[in-house]
């Protein structure tokens, strides 16, 4: 049974709560992270290596000397790719990167994530961070009460003070459970969840 604690902002534990076993506590394949992951970062590539070719770059296109009588090689104009300045033959055009993996490997990966940091226990539940104001001070000494330095924190929707509180501090990242992802769940050492959110990603992973 995925069963956790909730705590404050205090570190104190409050209550307890029951994770669905289908979502935090499946058998985690490497494999599967790793195809998702690799998708994220293929579509993050920009793809804007470019090059002129023969026909874009700038020139007159009057043929340099005759074909025949001079004893030297055949020559065009002066944008052929064998001249200085002239065209690329094979060089780079802009391309997306991007590829897509089957839905329900994505679902099934992110489900292994979430699973991956309730089996290493470096994830935790919060009930709410309500701070008075905007001010990094008072997100730092949150995350210092649970002894955490790199943490992803998902929350159910807009939290404007918690994430303008936590965009100066170092290895945080504030997200918001719709747009929850296997590659941000791995590369923060900590978990936490707002318990808000909670609902809406046991519904979006549960169907």
């Amino acid at each position: 049974m995925a069963v956790v604690n909730v705590y404050n902002t205090k570190a104190e534990i409050i209550s307890q709560i029951e994770l669905r076993e289908d979502i935090f506590n499946i058998p985690v394949k490497n494999c599967v992270l790793h195809s998702v992951v690799t998708m994220q970062l293929a579509k993050r590539r920009a793809g804007t290596a470019s090059t002129k070719h023969r026909s874009d770059v700038k020139g007159s296109t009057r043929k340099l000397f005759r074909q025949k009588g001079t004893g030297r090689a055949r020559r065009g104009d002066i944008k052929s790719p064998l001249l200085r300045g002239g065209g690329s033959v094979f060089g780079p055009d802009p391309r997306s990167y991007g590829y897509e993996v089957p839905k329900k490997v994505k679902k099934l990966a992110l489900k292994m994530a979430l699973s991956s940091k309730f089996q290493d226990n470096t994830l935790t539940v919060i009930d709410s961070i309500d701070l008075e104001s905007v001010k990094t001070k008072l997100m730092v000494n949150v995350l210092k009460a649970f002894d955490i330095q790199d943490a992803l924190i998902v929350s159910l929707g807009a939290e404007e003070k918690l994430e303008l509180s936590a965009r100066n501090i170092p290895d945080v990242k504030i997200l918001r459970s719709a747009g929850l992802n296997v590659y941000d769940i791995l590369k923060y050492n900590h978990l936490i969840l707002l318990q808000p959110a909670l609902p809406a990603i046991e519904g979006r992973l549960g169907q």
